[in-house]
């Protein structure tokens, strides 16, 4: 990660990127003047991928992938650089931003029950995703709706295109989210939360469904969750963000088995061990600071158990952990915590056991 002490900045390799988002900020209009809330964040993802987005509430995740599709209204000034497929998103009209979203970029959001409209029938619902992506209507646009509620699992899909949202359960109407989705049949599916909303059975089965359609698509996806079970089940890379800032990235083996950054130690020592013997949690104290109330350098300093007078002279950047190409943490300690040892109970193969058990519970 160093030589004679000097940090090696993390510099992302040039590759076939499906989308690359490079130095995004965000800044929202609160009347007198802008506060920022996203401080040059760098994701990208490779086609067939799936990167998965951690931290806690008020982190800039779900603001990240909004910014991107410019979803976040006139109130916020983006800037930056988010390149699909080649093509530059950000400063794009709405108009033309409308041949991305929904088609080439799909969204799930993580509640259904707000996402989907309460008084139109679902069959009508996807017929609408299917005009507008695809220009089916008619008979056409009705099979091919009944078509894809088939693909996501639900049973009398004929039948259920008739039916409304507060007719089915909570994973069925997840279920037609996801069809909505694959409407447009997009190259990149941004899934916020997808299964908070759900039972732990349905959340196994719903991750399954993804799964399951990422493979026979080879669709991008970007998955955002506060369960690491999840990420450490689906993702192929993790993206750690804290305070609007992406302050660890690494494969989800590496992340999890070897993490870095002190505020990712403390995500996954706060998870309890299914198989060792009881012990008390080690909470992370405090809560993400407001974006208008940032601590002067680090933005973790506030809540760091290693910080040192010189975590609050500026904010981190980027640096390798441990030599490895593709590990990064934004932490100027890292020499002195990289080395501690770590009770790593929640490593990906126990949280991918933890659900496995219940996906035979499931399928028993």
């Amino acid at each position: 990660m160093t030589h004679s002490g000097k940090q090696t900045i993390f510099k992302p390799k040039q590759q076939d990127f499906l989308i690359d988002v490079r130095g995004l900020t965000v800044d929202f209009d609160i009347g007198n003047h802008y506060v920022r809330a996203l401080h040059g964040v760098d994701l990208s993802i490779r086609r067939g991928e799936t990167l998965g987005v951690v931290g806690e509430s008020g982190c800039g995740k779900s603001i990240t992938w909004l910014a991107v599709l410019g979803l976040l209204g006139g109130g916020a000034k983006v800037s930056g650089s988010a390149r699909f497929d080649g093509q530059e998103l950000v400063g794009l009209t709405p108009r033309q931003l409308t041949a991305f979203r929904g088609g080439r970029i799909a969204l799930i959001f993580q509640d259904p029950a707000s996402a989907l409209n309460p008084v139109h029938r679902i069959g009508r619902q996807i017929a609408e995703a299917l005009r507008l992506h695809r220009g089916l209507t008619g008979k056409a646009a009705k099979e091919e709706a009944r078509r894809l509620l088939d693909r996501v699992g639900i049973s009398n899909a004929a039948q259920r295109l008739n039916e409304y949202p507060h007719e089915l359960s909570g994973g069925m109407n997840q279920r037609v989210m996801i069809a909505m989705a694959l409407a447009g049949e997009p190259d990149l599916l941004i899934a916020d939360e997808p299964t908070t909303a759900l039972d732990a059975t349905i959340q196994a089965q719903i991750l399954d469904l993804l799964r399951d359609l990422q493979a026979e698509t080879h669709m991008a996806m970007a998955l955002i969750s506060h369960d690491l079970g999840v990420i450490a089940d689906m993702a192929d890379r993790v993206s750690v963000m804290y305070a609007g800032r992406v302050i660890e990235e690494a494969s989800a083996e590496a992340l999890f088995e070897r993490p870095a950054h002190p505020y990712t130690r403390g995500l996954i020592g706060a998870l309890p061990d299914i198989d060792g013997p009881r012990h008390r949690l080690e909470a992370i104290p405090g809560a993400v600071p407001a974006p208008s109330a940032l601590p002067p350098g680090c933005a973790f300093s506030d809540r760091c158990s290693h910080v040192e007078t010189i975590c609050h002279k500026g904010p981190p950047i980027l640096g390798l952990v441990g030599g490895e190409d593709d590990h990064s943490a934004a932490c100027v300690r890292l020499d002195a915590i990289e080395d501690q040892e770590l009770n790593l109970a929640s490593q990906p193969s126990k949280l991918v056991h933890q659900r496995a058990g219940l996906q035979e519970g499931v399928e028993a």
